[in-house]
């Protein structure tokens, strides 16, 4: 296990929470790109791909962890979009 890649994983996973919280308390997809979103999830993917192939250790579930919370943000953003679209009209 590399301490500095579940540091890294746990300095990004701090940062999730207060992003969905924003996003389920905006209502709004203003500055939110979910292209960017959707690469993070790339990323998130090949590093537990990786984990499975050739490393398996705890780090795993940090990265798990972190890709679920990534993933409820781009719910929040298709809620959003679509709380947008029903209040423009």
């Amino acid at each position: 296990m590399s301490i500095f890649e579940a540091l890294m994983l746990l300095s990004f996973g701090a940062a999730w929470p207060t992003q969905i919280f924003k996003s389920y308390t905006s209502k709004s997809t203003k500055g939110k790109s979910v292209l960017f979103l959707y690469i993070v999830i790339l990323g998130y993917l090949s590093g537990i791909i990786h984990k499975i192939l050739y490393s398996r250790d705890i780090v795993m579930v940090l990265y798990i962890i972190n890709l679920l919370m990534v993933s409820t943000d781009i719910l929040l953003y298709y809620r959003n979009k679509a709380y947008e679209k029903n209040t423009v009209q």
